[in-house]
């Protein structure tokens, strides 16, 4: 079973240029700590259905992270976690059943803009600036939940807001490493419960945790904090044509 299901991965088309761009987008997390989503998911969304699209995104990111969550678990802020993770599973089913019966082309759109949207945003430097209560934790939550579920980046509403609070550094890393560790298993759960969770996607986001990881280690080998504003430059750039060639208006007509 398992040597066909290899087979059938290696025969994919554009597999080559999807595995590329895995290690491209580990290479900017890597150096900036953000944008493998936006990056890697534009580009997958040309090749995979919205559902594979998705698993394999969230196989590749629970590889990433798994050996270090238990010091994340030690600095992490716990009651925050919960918040969030509690507000995540509340919205998560059903944004998820929305991706389920979502169209290509819609995930597509969905995908590029977002991904544009946030550039957009984090190039402005904007932040959000005030407290954070417990209401507003489970609604944050809820938002990412959302914006994962849908289009696979669960990511950016908790950096526009829950990196503002005033908790040391190493706390915020901590809870925002363990929420998206959080989102991923969950993510997985919901889809498994649905009965689309395709084993040939679990397999492919295995195979292209290699070049994601090798990505990583490049990444965070060419890393320099002096240089910490050219790394976000690049980031945003690559970010962008990516989801520029994510977006069918534009990579269909370019292709035909």
């Amino acid at each position: 079973m398992i040597p066909n299901i290899f087979v059938e991965i290696f025969e994919l088309n554009g597999l080559l240029y999807v595995a590329l761009t895995a290690l491209i987008a580990g290479i900017v997390r890597g150096f900036s700590g953000f944008g493998t989503a936006m990056i890697f998911l534009p580009v997958a969304g040309k090749y995979f259905d919205p559902v594979t699209a998705i698993i394999v995104l969230t196989i590749m990111d629970l590889c990433g992270p798994a050996l270090i969550v238990p010091k994340a678990l030690r600095d992490a802020y716990k009651p925050d976690l919960l918040r969030l993770i509690g507000g995540m599973i509340i919205t998560l089913p059903l944004a998820l059943y929305f991706l389920v019966n979502m169209e290509t082309e819609i995930f597509r759109y969905i995908v590029s803009t977002l991904a544009l949207f946030m550039v957009c945003v984090l190039a402005m430097g904007w932040r959000f600036h005030g407290n954070l209560g417990n209401g507003a934790l489970i609604g944050l939550g809820g938002v990412a939940g959302v914006t994962g579920g849908i289009a696979g980046v669960p990511g950016p509403p908790v950096i526009l807001f829950y990196m503002a609070t005033i908790h040391p550094v190493k706390v915020i890393r901590a809870n925002n490493l363990l929420f998206l560790f959080g989102f991923d298993i969950f993510a997985l759960f919901f889809l498994g419960v649905a009965s689309v969770l395709n084993i040939n996607a679990v397999f492919l986001g295995l195979v292209l945790a290699i070049p994601m990881g090798l990505g990583n280690v490049i990444g965070a080998v060419l890393f320099n904090p002096e240089k910490e504003k050219l790394y976000r430059m690049i980031a945003f750039l690559i970010i962008t044509l990516s989801a520029l060639s994510g977006l069918p208006l534009l990579s269909d007509r370019l292709l035909s």
